[in-house]
């Protein structure tokens, strides 16, 4: 309270209360049309997190059960490899304008891309669709907090979990922005990927669940190891997608174990709804 008529009061800074709640740590927020299914996905995901450093982006959607959670939707994290899924689906979208399958040369480029994670690959597909058809697919996709690396480096893309669950969502069900055919050939590519490359969000995926995944990982002087990943499930009376995306890690294995702590709880938690 401030004394009226005191001077010294009016000088007091009115923000500095509120400033404790902005810097707040954010929490996970779940929503479900399961009942019980929002308290315990939030409870057991800020557990998995608890005791883990770096920051932490998360989201989780269940089609059959209308479950979401998110932690950190809108913040941006350099892609790495996960932006590969986003370039395989520009080169698709753009194909399905022109009325033209993919050349031989682009699917094995494609299929190297995903499966692989190959870079190489990567940039020849970026620098031939270029910025213009890249940022249309964005704009299609309604993905407007991603934008792309400069000067090819498209693994500095910035991403959020927001776009990264749209993303998804469109690879997932049928939509206007890619065809069916499309959307089962990027679900085929992402279920290919090498068995070295197959961390992160299908660890501890109930037997039974297709997996689809793609992930990235890189390391800079600032923020330490980016390692994110991306993957779709479906089976078990279930429909669902996780992103988990990571920086301020130590050690690459440091970033793994991180996201698969959150994977474990929520494959689990999903299957018992």
């Amino acid at each position: 309270m401030l004394a009226a008529g005191v001077g010294a009061g009016v000088l007091l800074p009115v923000a500095a209360a509120a400033a404790p709640a902005a810097a707040a740590t954010p929490t996970v927020s779940c929503t479900s049309a399961k009942a019980g299914l929002a308290a315990k996905l939030k409870k057991d995901i800020t557990t998995a997190l608890a005791t883990r450093k770096g920051t932490v982006a998360v989201g989780v959607y269940d089609r059959t059960t209308k479950t979401t959670c998110t932690l950190r939707p809108s913040t941006a994290f350099d892609s790495a490899s996960v932006v590969k899924v986003t370039v395989l689906a520009t080169l698709l979208w753009d194909a399905k304008k022109h009325n033209r399958y993919l050349t031989d040369r682009e699917a094995t480029l494609a299929k190297a891309m995903i499966t692989k994670s190959d870079n190489a690959a990567t940039s020849t597909l970026w620098k031939q669709l270029g910025l213009t058809k890249i940022r249309g697919f964005l704009t299609a996709a309604g993905m407007t907090q991603t934008k792309p690396g400069a000067n090819g480096y498209w693994g500095l893309t910035q991403i959020t979990v927001t776009d990264e669950q749209k993303l998804l969502k469109l690879v997932t069900a049928s939509n206007t922005v890619l065809s069916d055919n499309a959307r089962a050939y990027i679900r085929k590519l992402m279920g290919q990927v090498v068995s070295s490359q197959r961390w992160g969000t299908p660890y501890g995926v109930p037997s039974g669940v297709s997996v689809a995944v793609k992930n990235g990982w890189l390391q800079r002087a600032t923020h330490g190891w980016r390692v994110h990943s991306v993957g779709a499930f479906k089976g078990n009376g279930h429909d669902y997608m996780i992103t988990v995306l990571t920086h301020g890690n130590s050690t690459m294995n440091y970033g793994i174990t991180t996201i698969q702590g959150v994977a474990k709880v929520v494959h689990r938690d999903l299957a018992a709804s």
